[in-house]
């Protein structure tokens, strides 16, 4: 008999048809599951049926990940509670549920208040030395705060902050996630290693998955694209970053920091994107101290400016008449004391000076609402982007969102940023850079007027895939593969070892039923 936790679709659901990549699809039944015990029951259901299942949370991705093409939506939003909490050895972990928002996480981590129901003595011992420690934080940023938890998992979501704290996956320390026959896994970080390339991992249940990982290396840079494997690896990471395609994660653990004395935000403006690529790996060899290090390059502060003239929330902006035509690179620096923050600015200074740049020119954000601008700034780009695609899909409805996500080892900024500048003006195309030039990735938003251009804006992303993979880079950094990317996995690793990752994925999913023609298309070769 049915469960009735499955829903026939209808209009009223039409938000879960779409991500933030602007791609629309469509649906046959839809769920809103509010604890493991639900997800079982509504996989063990479709497992029958051998029902395609898209798996989503807040829709926040950018590379259609969540957006069902028929079949069934499992959206985990109302699986939003904190569960519970550890203390060991003075370091705490928090137990979440997959559906909850990173920005309502961040408020109750600020505020040490949550909400305890049905936690156990442990959790509430555990809460109040929370109460009593120094304040903490999660360090994970995605520039999108409403983010759910499960779905920065699913991608393994980075951010500015990931330059000094890492990646998603740094800071998950246990999780547990449903197979499509409604079995349980349950993984906790130290637990379960490959041999090698083989692996076997038990479930909940008894029974064990079994099998051999993909044969690629991946690149030594930082990186979502595809599986993550290595030999001997910790099979925790191979749920983390898997893009909706292995299980669907039910709880996550995850490990708290502490929060730095001293956050202060530098932004300096210099003459020329070289000049700021010059400068930020110059930030990267000599200080220590710096959290994030963001880019934005002559076009952004340009749509900056033309939204503030717009006034509105846009207001807030800060006067951008200090950067000429030039770029800008934003710092974040995290230090022990106020002492050791001002022998950062100083260093900063002297570094922009070196490249051409005059620090005279430059904002630093020392208190709440200085941060709180500049946090503004970071974000108004990628926002007015998408009111920009918005705008021309009403005229063009094809046109997608189309934003790179590609990154190079140390050493390959300079030329990789070069490649970007020539070809663009090559296609004579209107676009936007920004992002996490600290990590050698930058986001180049290309801004089609019409459907031509927009075919030749796709065209293009595959031979800078082609060129950042011979270059030993990733074609995706952070925001995972999804379906809209799965071409530049396969530049990127080759038809043999996207074969193999089909292989791995039948392991955990026999009937390929979880998050199809994400990462790679079905179809077996022949």
């Amino acid at each position: 008999m049915p469960s009735g936790l499955i829903l026939p679709y209808t209009d009223n659901y039409a938000a879960v048809l779409r991500d933030e990549s602007r791609t629309v699809g469509y649906a046959d039944t839809v769920s809103f599951p509010r604890c493991e015990e639900e997800v079982c029951e509504i996989l063990r259901e479709l497992y029958a049926e051998s029902t395609p299942i898209t798996v989503q949370g807040a829709r926040t991705g950018l590379a259609a990940a969540a957006v069902p093409f028929g079949g069934h939506v499992l959206n985990t939003a109302n699986m939003n509670r904190v569960l519970g909490m550890r203390e060991e050895n003075g370091h705490f972990y928090l137990r979440v549920q997959p559906g909850l928002a990173l920005l309502n996480l961040r408020k109750m981590i600020a505020k040490k208040n949550f909400n305890t129901s049905g936690w156990d003595t442990q959790s509430l011992t555990a809460l109040e030395l929370f109460k009593a420690s120094p304040a903490h934080f999660f360090p994970t940023d995605p520039t999108e705060t409403t983010a759910a938890l499960g779905g920065m998992a699913a991608c393994n979501a980075s951010g500015a902050r990931s330059y000094r704290y890492g990646p998603m996956r740094r800071h998950i320390t246990a999780l547990r996630a449903v197979l499509t026959d409604g079995s349980v896994i349950a993984l906790r970080r130290g637990q379960y290693f490959a041999d090698g390339l083989h692996f076997s991992l038990p479930t909940v249940d008894g029974r064990a998955i079994e099998g051999e990982l993909p044969t690629y290396t991946m690149p030594h840079t930082k990186n979502a694209s595809g599986y993550y494997v290595a030999p001997d690896m910790d099979l925790i990471d191979l749920l983390i970053g898997s893009d909706g395609t292995l299980a669907v994660m039910t709880e996550l653990e995850l490990a708290l920091s502490v929060l730095p004395a001293v956050s202060w935000g530098v932004t300096v403006f210099l003459p020329d994107e070289p000049s700021a690529c010059a400068y930020a790996e110059s930030v990267r060899e000599q200080l220590n101290c710096a959290a994030a290090i963001e880019y934005f390059d002559p076009h952004a502060l340009d749509i900056l400016r033309e939204q503030k003239k717009k006034g509105g929330v846009f207001a807030r902006l800060p006067d951008l008449e200090l950067a000429g035509k030039g770029s800008a690179v934003f710092v974040e620096l995290h230090c022990d004391d106020e002492a050791s923050a001002l022998a950062a600015l100083s260093q900063l200074a002297g570094l922009a000076e070196s490249v051409g740049g005059d620090p005279a020119k430059s904002y630093v954000a020392r208190t709440e609402l200085d941060s709180e601008t500049l946090g503004f700034f970071r974000h108004a780009v990628p926002e007015s982007v998408n009111s920009l695609i918005d705008e021309r899909k009403r005229v063009h409805p094809g046109i997608t969102k189309l934003g790179s996500d590609m990154s190079v080892p140390n050493g390959r900024l300079m030329e990789v940023t070069g490649m970007y500048r020539r070809t663009l003006a090559e296609e004579d195309l209107q676009y936007a850079s920004w992002g996490h030039i600290g990590d050698n990735h930058i986001h180049v938003n290309i801004l089609p007027r019409d459907m031509n251009e927009h075919a030749r804006c796709k065209a293009l992303f595959k031979r800078w895939a082609k060129t950042v993979t011979e270059m030993g880079g990733a074609v995706s950094a952070e925001h995972g593969v999804g379906k809209l990317k799965a071409p530049f996995l396969t530049i990127m690793y080759g038809e043999e070892h996207i074969r193999q990752m089909r292989a791995l994925k039948r392991l955990f999913d026999p009937g390929y039923q979880l998050g199809r023609n994400n990462l790679f298309s079905m179809e077996e070769e022949s």
